[in-house]
């Protein structure tokens, strides 16, 4: 008689985000069980797996069986040995830093199709992440709105507004700063992306916008304001609190994620594998334009 446990979906909210039971990610997934995470990740948006002990080389070997993988960042080093897996800890990423609402690496034209995070050190308290359903946020747009955003395109650039003020950061902030933009990069995205793979329009926007298209800066963060907080309405958000021994995967192409300083200072750390993504298409089945920036040592040409 089988004992294996029976794989199961697990919602935790209504629009985005469940707890994925009854698979070991730690072992090749055969594949009916990739299928069924494959079409559990299109659904839900962001997947949750409990007690998946990784290292670097099971979260790389769990990432590639969706595809192939990216080198750990177009500018940030990554975990020693390991090129493809990048710390995210309080030290590199925390404080406002990290503290803005963002799709990863959208500042390249081929940014990541899936994200995964590996936890290391968990703080006692604070330290989730925050995951929103930038399709949901889409649909919620009121008609003349949606008619807006369907025509934009914005410029994003790894040269953003940080959450503090330049007389505000600190030496380390500043050393951080300088990695991170040691190389420019500037792409233009459709503000209206359709997923390769369902379909959906989503808004992809987030921090790493500078200006759209045509528009001036100040009438761009007028706008950016204003659809940006439909992706961070609570209704379209999850909340994943970390615990020992978790990994989590979303979508990059259709959400977007924000990691708030709220542990005290206290040490966090994941470790992020990312899988690589198709060129953005928007609605016209325009594709996005690279301005500024070779990242081919980053993501595999498309």
């Amino acid at each position: 008689m089988s004992t294996a446990p029976i794989r199961d979906i697990r919602k935790i909210t209504g629009r985005i985000g469940a707890e994925v039971v009854g698979v070991d990610i730690t072992a090749p997934l055969d594949e009916p069980t990739l299928r069924f995470v494959r079409e559990a990740l299109d659904e839900h948006k962001a997947l949750v797996f409990r007690g998946a002990p990784l290292d670097g080389e099971g979260q790389q070997r769990f990432a590639a069986q969706l595809g192939e993988l990216t080198t750990a960042h177009p500018t940030v080093a990554s975990v020693e040995g390991a090129p493809r897996v990048l710390p995210v800890a309080s030290e590199t990423f925390g404080g406002s830093a990290a503290n803005h609402w963002h799709t990863d690496v959208t500042f390249v034209q081929a940014p990541p199709a899936y994200t995964t995070l590996s936890s290391k050190v968990v703080p006692p308290h604070g330290g989730e992440t925050l995951i929103s359903n930038t399709a949901a946020a889409y649909r919620d747009l009121p008609e003349p709105l949606r008619r807006l955003a369907d025509g934009l395109w914005a410029v994003h650039t790894n040269d953003y507004d940080y959450a503090t003020p330049p007389e505000e950061h600190d030496d380390a902030l500043k050393e951080r700063r300088a990695e991170f933009t040691s190389q420019t990069f500037e792409t233009e995205h459709p503000v209206v992306r359709v997923h390769p793979r369902t379909g959906e329009r989503g808004l992809y926007l987030g921090g790493f916008v500078s200006r759209f298209v045509g528009l001036s800066k100040t009438e761009s963060r007028d706008i950016l304001r204003l659809l940006q907080s439909y992706v961070t309405r609570p209704e379209n958000v999850v909340r994943v609190v970390w615990e020992p021994d978790q990994l989590v995967i979303f979508d990059n192409q259709i959400t977007q994620h924000y990691a708030p300083d709220n542990y005290d200072g206290l040490p966090r750390r994941l470790e992020r594998v990312t899988v690589a993504g198709e060129v953005p298409v928007g609605i016209d089945g325009e594709r996005s334009r690279s301005i500024t920036g070779d990242a081919s040592h980053y993501a595999p040409a498309v």
